[in-house]
């Protein structure tokens, strides 16, 4: 359901657990051209999809909406839905800009020609090339690790350890204590799958995922879904992003520890996007520039969200620091297989499951 909005503001910190040196540059905002700002007011109205958490796409907004006078109506989708609904609508979308989630199934609609290309002047705030697409069809706005979050006391109670590897969840000890996401709704659980293919190969993979099925309680519909639960104990093991798990633990769930795997892992890309044949695209122009600056993405820890950011020119959230994530160990990921392969890959991964394929798969 679409909304208007409510406020927030700003935020502060460091690059070193990138292995990146600290920035402190100020504001870009001022290289958004003023015509680019005049064409937007004059359409005076966005539409958003937003798919990082709620908190921070109703904050995000309202400061565009403050900045620039421009209503914005907000919907909070699952990355697999927006890309379900977009394909549905066929180059006539009903919204007009992506904002956050994983950036595989912003792969999947750039290969399906879904997005339009646009050469964002705050792209040089960007670290790396390597967070935005070469088409210019997305920019990377942030970045999080996948990983395991564990409930400590739970695992005591039951007299056993913490997984440390991804092989480690396919121990029986841990049936029925595993949540992961519905890779048919959150591109979360695509990227767990990308990810084990990239690791192990397709057809061992296939087999992980059907040994590590056994030990799934649940399949939830976001890929947020797993780190709510495994506080108050609903699930014991929660696979998902760890920024999540950050969240949950500042909420006051201090009974959750988070692992990163140790024999690797891999990260995912927050993105945003505009969507082709949109019905505003001078302010859809006008959100890509102010997503690639700090009056955005600086906002992001006041309101839950604890992602590490990509530009040169941000701040990153202290509160990721003191939990020692390596951000580092992670895989070289291949994110043209994942472009071109992932809808196959998700069939093969309920062919995989089979018959399994039941009700704790969560579309709702």
């Amino acid at each position: 359901m679409k909304r208007k909005l409510s406020l927030a503001l700003a935020g502060t910190m460091i690059l070193s657990l990138f292995g990146f040196a600290p920035a402190a540059f100020a504001n870009d905002a001022e290289s958004i051209s003023d015509d680019l700002v005049k064409a937007a007011q004059e359409e005076g109205e966005l539409t958003v999809y937003g798919s990082c958490e709620e908190e921070y796409l109703a904050a995000a907004c309202q400061k565009f909406e403050d900045l620039y006078g421009i209503k914005v109506s907000y919907q909070r989708l699952s990355t697999s839905e927006v890309y379900t609904k977009i394909s549905e609508e066929a180059g006539n979308p009903s919204g007009d800009v992506w904002f956050g989630g994983t950036t595989d199934p912003y792969n999947e609609a750039v290969a399906a020609d879904l997005l339009e290309p646009y050469e964002a002047e705050n792209a040089v705030n960007l670290i790396s090339d390597d967070y935005k697409d070469p088409t210019n069809c997305w920019y990377g706005i942030y970045k999080g690790i996948l990983g395991f979050m564990v409930n400590t006391e739970e695992l005591e109670r039951l007299g056993l350890e913490a997984p440390r590897t991804w092989d480690d969840l396919t121990k029986e000890e841990y049936q029925g204590l595993i949540m992961l996401s519905n890779p048919n709704t959150a591109g979360t659980a695509k990227l767990v799958i990308n990810t084990m293919i990239q690791m192990k190969g397709h057809d061992e993979a296939m087999e992980y995922f059907k040994a590590l099925d056994k030990n799934v309680s649940q399949y939830t519909k976001s890929g947020s879904g797993p780190s709510k639960m495994v506080g108050p104990g609903e699930c014991v093991i929660g696979v998902g992003f760890l920024h999540d798990g950050i969240y949950q633990i500042l909420q006051g769930y201090d009974n959750i520890e988070l692992i990163v795997p140790e024999d690797g892992t891999s990260f995912e890309i927050g993105a945003t996007a505009i969507f082709k044949g949109c019905a505003h695209p001078n302010a859809a122009k006008l959100w890509i520039e102010y997503a690639l600056t700090p009056d955005c993405v600086n906002i992001a820890k006041e309101n839950g969200s604890y992602q590490f950011l990509v530009l040169s020119n941000a701040t990153q959230p202290e509160e990721a620091e003191q939990f020692g994530l390596d951000m580092n160990n992670t895989i070289d990921y291949d994110f043209e297989d994942a472009k071109n392969n992932i809808a196959q890959y998700v069939e093969d991964f309920f062919a995989a499951l089979g018959d399994s394929a039941d009700d704790r798969f969560m579309t709702e």
